[in-house]
């Protein structure tokens, strides 16, 4: 048997601010709750806290994590944080976690393809696994803290988005169990379509860009709505076969949790039940690239994944990028 990666703990964390509902009924002065429960299943979302960063989540996401993992962080190889809301511009936000989880002997870089950032820093991990025995503890998080970019006068974002973190350790193993395979898909001309385009070397801040609000996040155009349980649907079927499985054997299927029709819809597609997938939505809104590791570290509290489950992970997010990947766990 070949090294491989497999998924030892996971973890989340989300802020303890609860933004409900009806905080967006008196900013916008009308009924928004109702359609966000009807259309969305939202009810309430979690925003970062006036002193609390997207470190801050990361952090209280991993150590928790290690804890139950039984590793200290004086023993991680490798730690990947995959964000589009960093801590800084530069240095990455790795960097920070590293220094404030102790990790002494562990390399660090950040990951932003947006929300599919997470699947693509899981796989990113495994394979320095699978690749060099020198790496044999990867921690991955993917952490979102957008509640610091949302313009409250935009009712498209500003109800949709929220903060929070949640993170796997990758373990390497050379039973048969862990990374089974993976693919990526951008379709990039959709790139200027939904983003933050306003701080980097495109379009630096200036007093102007502030005034104009263009340092927030912005949907500039509505995407076509068949786009993600198309790709979805495909890259998941694909992944699958890649691994050597049939569709009908994946266990559990976690996917990015910005529109809970597109997974109802990817869901009939695949033939598969409803209770082979696990939301989270409702309580925390959308966390982009910490939404799927945020519901696989809920589902496993909860016992609802076994020894040998097909387990797979589908994320996208602005780019477009899209990221499977197909673990046994």
């Amino acid at each position: 048997m070949l090294r491989n990666a497999m998924i030892a703990a996971t973890g989340m964390y989300a802020p303890e601010r609860v933004v409900p509902n009806s905080y967006f009924n008196e900013l916008f002065g009308e009924d928004v709750d109702t359609w966000l429960r009807a259309h969305l299943t939202i009810r309430e979302r979690r925003w970062c806290g006036p002193d609390e960063s997207t470190a801050d989540l990361v952090v209280r996401c991993a150590e928790p994590l290690l804890e139950r993992a039984g590793l200290d962080a004086g023993r991680l190889d490798l730690i990947i944080v995959s964000t589009d809301t960093p801590e800084y511009i530069s240095p990455s936000t790795a960097s920070v976690v590293q220094y404030r989880l102790g990790a002494q002997r562990a390399g660090s870089f950040d990951v932003n393809t947006a929300c599919a950032g997470f699947v693509t820093a899981l796989d990113m991990g495994a394979k320095y696994i699978q690749a060099d025995p020198r790496y044999d503890h990867v921690l991955v998080v993917g952490a979102y803290a957008m509640s610091r970019w949302l313009d409250l006068h935009d009712k498209r974002t500003a109800n949709l988005f929220a903060d929070g973190a949640g993170g796997v350790l990758l373990r390497a193993t050379e039973e048969d169990r862990g990374w089974r395979a993976a693919r990526l898909h951008t379709e990039g001309q959709y790139h200027d379509w939904m983003g933050i385009y306003a701080g980097g070397s495109r379009q630096p801040v200036t007093p102007e860009v502030l005034a104009r609000g263009e340092h927030k996040l912005r949907f500039v155009k509505r995407f076509p709505k068949e786009m993600n349980p198309v790709t979805w649907t495909r890259m998941v079927r694909e992944t699958v076969a890649d691994a050597g499985f049939r569709v009908e054997d994946i266990a559990m299927a976690f996917f990015t949790q910005i529109n809970i029709n597109s997974i109802r819809q990817t869901m009939e597609n695949l033939g598969l039940p409803w209770e082979r997938t696990h939301v989270i939505m409702d309580r925390y809104a959308y966390t982009g690239s910490a939404c799927i590791p945020m519901c696989l570290a809920e589902a496993d509290a909860q016992g609802r994944l076994s020894p040998g489950d097909l387990v797979v992970f589908m994320g996208s997010g602005g780019g477009l990028a899209f990221a499977c990947a197909a673990f046994t766990w």
